[in-house]
């Protein structure tokens, strides 16, 4: 048992939201208490004390949509065709670094991913992967490098007819294979869910094919839909109905699904997603850099759709795919008053909704009987903090870099921004090496 306190205290609990002189007590896993300081050292008198220096005490973060596989691309320059739209994207970059991947990159891939979240407050991240000529053991691969570093993860992998059968096959037994697996675990630090890529890459025999596979493990799906126009165009030119139609006829939507980005997702599909309650994820940082549009996450969320926030591999800092979230609808609806609540409800209270469907205990909260997931950021106020304006301190003051410390299950992992558990500066040197034989291969 042990104590964080001396701290500016955000606990995202409605009840109490802020201390200015606050203290959590963490025993084994759990937030057993949290108070005053003073009070909280009277009252647990032989815990261990560990001084923040007022510090803010606040919630570990979640991402709920990543891209691990995608860590090789950063500096990376690909002789080809300039990409006009998004399908050029897919086809000029990511399906060709995702087809070069073996093992040993997807595994350095989830090192310097998984290493960044963790130094930047991520306690629970959602990864969806993708590697065509190196399914097998791919998730497996990613979750040891998950355990290693003490990081709560959600995987799956991506299926889809772009590789061809046996791929698709390769692909589908993959997620069979870690649900299963993730089923057995009894850590609370591994879950897994059914992944594909686009309504546009599979044919419905090929959904068809994972919908059977999923039958009785009791998983929901991790899916994009209207990323890109083409996804709608494909659809509606295929099949005589729009994506999430389609989806829904599949009984692919649900709670426990994710369909991530919705960008050119019409009324009626609205409709679908409120009736199916399925969770939406909003990416603004990747939809920006993908120039696809603005997803209308705000008429989501009015309609009562849980809209959780991720990053889509763009970066592994929540607290800047929060500060884009916010600035991007009040630019394109043309209203500053926008997302001013909406933000910080998708980033600490939806990817709560969403980690919790998909594992057990409490998340992104203090409070007792929550599980110990606890950041340390570095941010000394320059104007009042209080209980009205902690999240526009968040928002404005905050950065993954101001993090300091990160406690997982009531086990510190980044101490003074600095990795616990493994030698990053190795494997850092290690990455470099298998990334630049990968860029000489593609």
């Amino acid at each position: 048992m042990f104590i964080l306190g001396n701290g500016r205290l955000i606990t995202q609990n409605k009840e109490n939201p802020f201390i200015e002189d606050g203290a959590v007590v963490i025993d084994g896993k759990e937030i057993i208490d949290f108070g005053k300081t003073e009070d909280i050292k009277r009252k647990y008198e032989n815990a261990e004390f560990k001084d923040v220096d007022n510090m803010v005490i606040m919630p570990g973060l979640i991402n709920t949509h990543g891209h691990i596989y995608s860590a090789f691309a950063r500096g990376m320059n690909l002789d080809g065709p300039v990409s006009k739209d998004f399908v050029d994207i897919l086809n000029n970059l990511w399906w060709r670094l995702d087809r070069t991947l073996n093992l040993e990159d997807i595994k350095y891939s989830a090192y310097a991913s998984l290493m960044d979240s963790l130094k930047y407050g991520v306690t629970t991240f959602f990864d969806h992967h993708a590697s065509p000529n190196a399914v097998e053991g791919s998730l497996q691969t990613i979750s040891k490098v998950g355990e290693e570093l003490g990081i709560r993860t959600s995987l799956c992998y991506e299926v889809s007819d772009r590789d061809g059968e046996e791929i698709l096959n390769q692909g589908i037994k993959e997620n069979v294979d870690y649900i299963k697996y993730c089923k057995e675990d009894k850590s609370n630090m591994k879950s897994a869910l059914f992944g594909m890529h686009a309504s546009f890459t599979l044919s419905d025999e090929s959904l068809n094919k994972c919908v059977e596979a999923s039958k009785g493990l009791d998983c929901g799906y991790h899916i994009h839909v209207a990323e890109g126009i083409k996804d709608e165009e494909d659809c509606i030119e295929k099949h005589d109905k729009r994506v999430l139609e389609r989806l829904k006829e599949f009984k692919i939507l649900g709670p426990k699904t994710l369909a991530i980005h919705c960008i050119h997702a019409d009324e009626d599909e609205v409709e679908i997603l409120k009736e199916t309650e399925t969770s939406v994820v909003h990416n603004p940082e990747s939809n920006m850099g993908n120039a696809v549009g603005v997803s209308p996450v705000i008429k989501f969320m009015k309609n009562g759709i849980t809209v959780g926030l991720g990053t889509d591999g763009y970066t592994q800092d929540m607290f800047e795919s929060m500060k884009v979230a916010n600035l991007i609808h009040k630019h394109h609806l043309r209203n500053p008053s926008v997302a001013w609540g909406e933000t910080p409800e998708m980033l600490f209270i939806n990817n709560r909704r969403i980690a919790e469907k998909n594992f057990k205990g409490r998340f992104g909260i203090i409070e007792k009987g929550a599980n110990a997931d606890v950041i340390v950021v570095d941010y000394d106020p320059l104007t009042p903090l209080n209980g009205t304006n902690y999240n526009s301190h968040i928002l404005f003051g905050m950065m993954g870099k101001s993090v300091d410390t990160t406690i997982i299950n009531g086990k510190t992992v980044v101490e003074k921004g600095k990795i616990l558990n493994v030698n990053e500066r190795e494997i850092l040197k290690k990455s470099r090496e298998l990334s630049s034989k990968l860029w000489n291969r593609i």
